[in-house]
């Protein structure tokens, strides 16, 4: 009889898991994915693509039904997972249903954090995180809109950019002195900040919410320095939380997250977890490749593979509002680091390159991306870079060349 593997979450990571699982050992499990959301596991990373009406429903499913019947799981979606008994191994769902586990995966992700300021609960407030919200947000967008985004982090970015697209004014409201300040250093953040601006996106930095205006509707924001920016909707992405209220009634080790140990593996015997709502080692990742990198592992472990999870390499390369980011590493530049630059602002480009010890440590690049992956390969690796140093900055292209073509074109 095969074990009972059990996923609650059906997302991103749980997708994933189920690939890995199914690939090394497709018989060893009876897999059930749990999901509160009504359809099969979406990616994320499209939902301002379906804001802006760029893709469809359909463009934004990982894997067709037919997928997840070859791979026999069963799926139990539009159901919310009520809490966990480690000792009967059971997961009990709303309306009383019971599923008996072997082994236990919370990949429950994460919620976006509802910034508590007075007026929060007013019809238009909203926030960026599920097909639901694109949803409630494409249902007003008929006429003229006028949305205001607080936050200006990727989460914010990307709802910006969808509601411009739709055809909303829109206006982003960020509280620190640049945007993306944990992607980005100074010079790409204002680079991008004025990329924004040329999509007719107003931006607004340094720039406290103190309070949601209107009676039973949204009227308008107002900072806390008495501006008021009237709006007919505000999006909420300042942020989000690991979901780990499931844990905490199984009495499972929680600090700000899930907390689990090299193998993916909570406090409590059979039960993981994976994706935003774990810690490793005290961080939470809210990328999907660390999440990748976490299903891997995990399904190595549970197929019998030693295999151990040693932390991910943060690292950003996405299209943002339409612009081309990529970042990894110390982009910021730690003591005892060198940096290396290259700006072209007639064509929007910026590339910032941190060298220490002969290795590439960190990268941040905007507009052009072309060699981002070449430039993670080499902070991961570690090689030294001293032979590549003068054409380092120029990518990958200009490295693999002759130096006598380098020559002849110079």
């Amino acid at each position: 009889m095969n074990e009972q593997l059990v996923i609650v979450g059906n997302g991103m990571a749980s997708a994933r898991l189920v690939d890995e699982v199914t690939r090394r050992d497709p018989d060893r499990y009876a897999i059930t994915v749990v999901g509160e959301e009504p359809s099969l596991a979406y990616n994320r990373v499209l939902l301002s693509s379906l804001l802006a009406r760029e893709v469809g429903q359909a463009d934004l499913e990982l894997k067709p039904r037919s997928w997840w019947e070859e791979r026999r799981v069963a799926l139990v979606c539009g159901r919310q997972a009520m809490n966990v008994d480690p000792r009967a191994r059971v997961v009990r769902l709303r309306g009383g249903a019971r599923l008996p586990f072997t082994k236990l995966v919370l990949a429950t992700g994460s919620e976006p954090i509802r910034l508590p300021l007075p007026g929060a609960e007013l019809s238009g407030v909203l926030t960026f995180r599920t097909k639901s919200d694109v949803d409630d947000m494409l249902a007003r967008t008929d006429g003229k809109l006028r949305a205001v985004v607080i936050g200006g982090g990727l989460l914010g970015l990307e709802a910006a950019y969808g509601l411009r697209k739709a055809g909303a004014e829109v206006t982003v409201v960020h509280l620190m002195d640049r945007l993306m300040e944990r992607q980005l250093d100074a010079r790409s953040a204002n680079m991008l900040k004025s990329a924004l601006e040329a999509r007719d996106i107003r931006v607004l930095l340094k720039a406290e919410s103190s309070a949601i205006q209107g009676r039973r509707k949204v009227g308008g924001l107002r900072l806390a320095d008495g501006r008021i920016i009237e709006a007919d909707l505000i999006v909420m992405a300042a942020g989000i939380r690991p979901r780990a209220g499931l844990a905490r009634l199984a009495d499972l080790e929680v600090n700000r997250g899930i907390v689990v140990n090299d193998q993916m593996q909570t406090n409590s015997a059979d039960i993981y977890a994976i994706g935003e709502c774990a810690e490793h080692r005290g961080v939470c990742y809210g990328l999907v490749e660390p999440a990748y990198e976490q299903a891997r592992v995990l399904a190595d472990h549970l197929c019998g593979d030693g295999t151990q999870y040693e932390g991910s390499l943060l690292a950003t390369n996405l299209k943002v509002s339409g612009v081309n980011v990529f970042s990894a590493g110390d982009f910021a530049g730690a003591p005892g680091t060198e940096p290396i630059l290259f700006t072209d602002t007639e064509r929007g480009t910026y590339r910032k390159l941190v060298v220490k010890n002969n290795q590439l440590a960190g990268a941040v690049l905007l507009g052009d991306t072309t060699d981002a992956l070449w430039y993670l390969d080499l902070i991961r690796t570690g090689q030294p870079v001293w032979d590549l140093r003068d054409g380092l900055i120029f990518g990958r292209a200009y490295c693999e060349t002759p130096s006598s073509v380098q020559a002849e074109a110079a």
